[in-house]
């Protein structure tokens, strides 16, 4: 029997201040978001404050740097390690 609770995120809207994501690599970087945040909420848990449920606007994840010559499955486990770093402050 899994004991892990069924933890459902949704992301309304993803802004990545003055970076651009060519429009062919929005789905691969996602799909990199979407796997890494699994992964570490798989992995670390969520905060007690979020286990109760309910809804948060927005979460101030730490800034990061992309680099230009990384590709968009990197962008997209850099960001979701930050949205995971802002979830669990």
């Amino acid at each position: 029997m899994n004991d892990r609770p069924n933890i459902q995120i949704y992301i309304d809207r993803l802004i990545l201040d003055g970076f651009s994501v060519p429009h062919a690599q929005r789905p691969v970087l996602q799909a990199a978001v979407e796997a890494e945040l699994g992964r570490l909420l798989a992995e670390g848990g969520i905060g007690a404050e979020l286990r109760s449920g309910g809804t948060v606007p927005s979460v101030p994840a730490p800034a990061i740097e992309l680099s230009p010559d990384g590709n968009s499955t990197e962008w997209g486990q850099q960001i979701a390690q930050a949205v995971y770093q802002g979830l669990s402050s």
